[in-house]
C-alpha cells in the first residue's frame, strides 16, 4: 500500500529534509515516527528536498507499507511522535504509480523579505532581511526576464546534482505588503539554491546596484560567478506542489498565521 502525506515544518529547527547520520533532518524525524506507527521500518520520498533553514507549508511525501492503519493514524498518531516544529497535515492512500517527486507537475516557493532598517528579532528565522529600501518596479522588470524555459546555470549551486540546468519558470511575482516584500516562484522544478540566488540578484537590482537588464545578462552568461551571493535561507518556504487532479490530493495548504495576519488582509495594497 502506498500512502501520501502533506507536511509543514519550521526549517530552522532541522538540518534540511534529507536524512543525516546524526538524525537532525526532517526525514529522520518523520521516518522514526512512521516506523513507530507501522511497527516496521518506513522509508519516505518527498516532492522537494529543502535545505537547512528552509521551511515548508506544503511538502508532499509518499511511503510504502504492508500494514493497514486508519488514515487518522498517519496524521494524529504520527504527529504525537514528531517534534513540535514539524507536522503531518493530511494523509491518504494513493495508487502504486504515484510518486511524490516524479508525479509533481510544478513546485512553488515563497520568499518573505523584511525590507526595513532594523533587523527582525521575533521573526529572525522566518524571514529574510535587507536594510536598504528596494525599488519594487525595478525588481519586477528584472523578474520578467526570467520567465519561460531557460538554462539557469547562473543561479545553480556548485554542488547541484540535477542532470540538466534547463527549467521552466512559469511565475515570478513580487509584491510589497508594508515592510515586507513577497516573492512567489512557480516552476516545473528548481535547481539547488536557484530561488535564493535569484532573490539575491533581484535585491541587487532593487537597491539600485544594477539595472533590470543586468538580470538578463546574468541569465545568458550561464556563469554562477556573475550572479549575486546566495541569499539567506530563513525567508524561503516550499509553498505548494501541484499534481494532476486524478491523484485526488489536497489542492493547497492552509494559510499560516503569518500569512493571515500580515498578507491576506493587505491584498491590493
Amino acid at each position: 500500500m502506498r500512502i501520501a502525506l502533506g507536511m509543514e515544518y519550521d526549517g530552522s529547527r532541522f538540518c534540511g529534509w534529507q536524512t543525516q547520520p546524526d538524525g537532525c533532518a526532517v526525514q529522520d524525524a518523520l521516518e522514526h515516527a512512521l516506523s513507530k506507527i507501522a511497527g516496521t521500518p518506513v522509508a519516505t520520498i518527498c516532492a522537494g528536498r529543502t535545505d537547512a533553514g528552509v521551511h515548508a507549508l506544503a511538502q508532499v511525501v509518499h511511503f510504502d507499507t504492508a500494514v493497514e492503519r486508519p488514515v487518522a493514524a498517519w496524521v494524529r498518531g504520527v504527529n504525537a511522535l514528531l517534534p513540535p516544529a514539524c507536522a503531518v497535515t493530511w494523509s491518504q492512500p494513493v495508487p502504486q504509480d504515484f510518486h511524490a517527486r516524479y508525479s509533481a507537475l510544478a513546485r512553488c516557493y515563497r520568499y518573505l523579505l523584511l525590507n526595513h532598517p532594523v533587523r527582525p528579532a521575533a521573526d529572525h528565522a522566518r524571514v529574510g532581511w535587507f536594510h536598504v529600501p528596494l525599488d519594487l518596479e525595478q525588481m519586477q522588470r528584472a523578474a520578467r526576464l526570467l520567465i519561460g524555459e531557460h538554462d539557469f546555470s547562473a543561479f545553480r549551486a556548485a554542488d547541484c546534482q540535477a542532470r540538466s540546468p534547463m527549467r521552466t519558470l512559469a511565475r515570478l511575482d513580487i509584491a510589497r505588503h508594508g515592510d515586507y516584500v513577497v516573492f512567489d516562484f512557480c516552476a516545473n522544478a528548481f535547481l539547488h539554491h536557484m530561488v535564493r540566488n535569484i532573490v539575491g540578484c533581484l535585491v541587487y537590482v532593487g537597491r539600485g546596484g544594477y539595472p533590470p537588464e543586468w538580470m538578463g545578462e546574468v541569465l545568458a552568461s550561464r556563469d554562477r560567478t556573475r550572479a549575486a551571493p546566495t541569499f539567506e535561507a530563513a525567508g524561503l518556504y516550499l509553498s505548494q506542489v501541484t499534481y494532476e487532479a486524478r491523484w485526488g490530493l489536497p489542492a493547497a495548504p492552509r494559510a499560516t498565521l503569518m500569512e493571515q495576519s500580515k498578507f491576506l488582509n493587505h491584498e491590493g495594497h
